[in-house]
């Protein structure tokens, strides 16, 4: 597993994140543990690491990494529940909270996982086994119109309302069950030289919606702004426009100082900003980066400090 696991942005996360080696800092995606370990690494014996992930697997590989290592705690839980985590322990607020929105390259590796379309695997996609609906659900009880929306709203696929329809046609013949039905789907009516990027978007929306991530995130963001210390930073890395849009607006709001109409006379709203934000623009791999992991060429990292 660990062979499949190469942090993002690593040194600049860092760089970002931790300014205190005996602060108390939260990892809210653990995942195969490379962000948790640099962090653990620039930390004294007084400092805390608190990470979660919600993935079984990843967790799993984490609590026995970090099993000798008494200043870590790991929750297999949502980072959502950032601030269940933080009553758990006690922790008021935290000297730094990271998060690498990106699904690692274990899951798209695993064929088991169903995470990517290059191996066949059960239409699932989500990462906590225990949410009620996959991606199946989705693709076979839909109505064609909600499913077209799910693929435009989340996948930003243009042709969404083609592809629900030939998906839906498809059905009425037999369940859709497996990532290779569904990109046979896809490719069949797609032009070769976008079969890569559609089937991406594809199953991009599909796991976005199952996983209910975009609202996880925003309630993950609302919750850290609570619980940073003054001073605190939060850094937070994303790999399409609709996490990197979030995470722009919400750090965006956090920094104003009034939010009434434009043609107010007076301030009445009571505004007060919460943050400083640190990256003007966010900050991208670099092309050696990118050269030996592919896979982190969309990221943008973004961090912000309490005020």
């Amino acid at each position: 597993m660990n062979s499949h696991h190469t942090p993002v942005l690593f040194d600049k996360s860092l760089e970002y994140l931790v300014t205190n080696k005996d602060g108390i800092y939260f990892d809210a995606t653990l995942g195969f543990g490379g962000h948790s370990a640099g962090i653990l690494d620039l930390l004294s014996d007084k400092g805390i690491l608190v990470a979660a992930d919600v993935d079984k697997d990843a967790f799993s590989f984490s609590e026995n990494k970090f099993s000798d290592d008494k200043r870590i705690k790991l929750y297999n839980m949502n980072f959502s529940q950032i601030d269940i985590i933080s009553k758990i322990e006690s922790i008021p607020c935290f000297d730094g909270i990271f998060a690498d929105l990106g699904v690692s390259s274990f899951q798209l590796d695993n064929a088991a996982s169903g995470f990517s379309y290059r191996n066949n695997a059960t239409l699932d996609l989500r990462m906590d086994k225990s949410r009620v609906i996959n991606a199946a659900d989705v693709v076979n009880s839909f109505s064609e119109e909600d499913l077209a929306n799910v693929i435009y709203e989340f996948g930003e696929e243009k042709n969404s309302r083609k592809i629900a329809r030939v998906i839906c046609d498809i059905r009425k013949e037999k369940r859709i069950e497996t990532t290779l039905e569904l990109s046979d789907i896809i490719t069949s009516i797609t032009p070769q030289r976008f079969h890569t990027k559609t089937l991406s978007r594809v199953l991009q929306a599909l796991r976005i919606y199952v996983n209910d991530e975009l609202n996880i995130l925003k309630s993950f963001l609302n919750k850290s702004f609570d619980l940073l210390k003054p001073g605190g930073r939060i850094v937070v890395l994303s790999y399409h426009s609709l996490e990197d849009r979030i995470v722009k607006e919400a750090f965006k709001y956090e920094t104003l100082d009034c939010i009434c109409p434009p043609h107010s006379p007076i301030c009445t709203c009571g505004k007060v900003p919460r943050l400083k934000i640190l990256t003007r623009k966010p900050i991208v791999p670099e092309d050696s980066e990118v050269g030996s992991n592919f896979r982190s060429r969309s990221a943008k990292l973004r961090a912000a400090e309490r005020i």
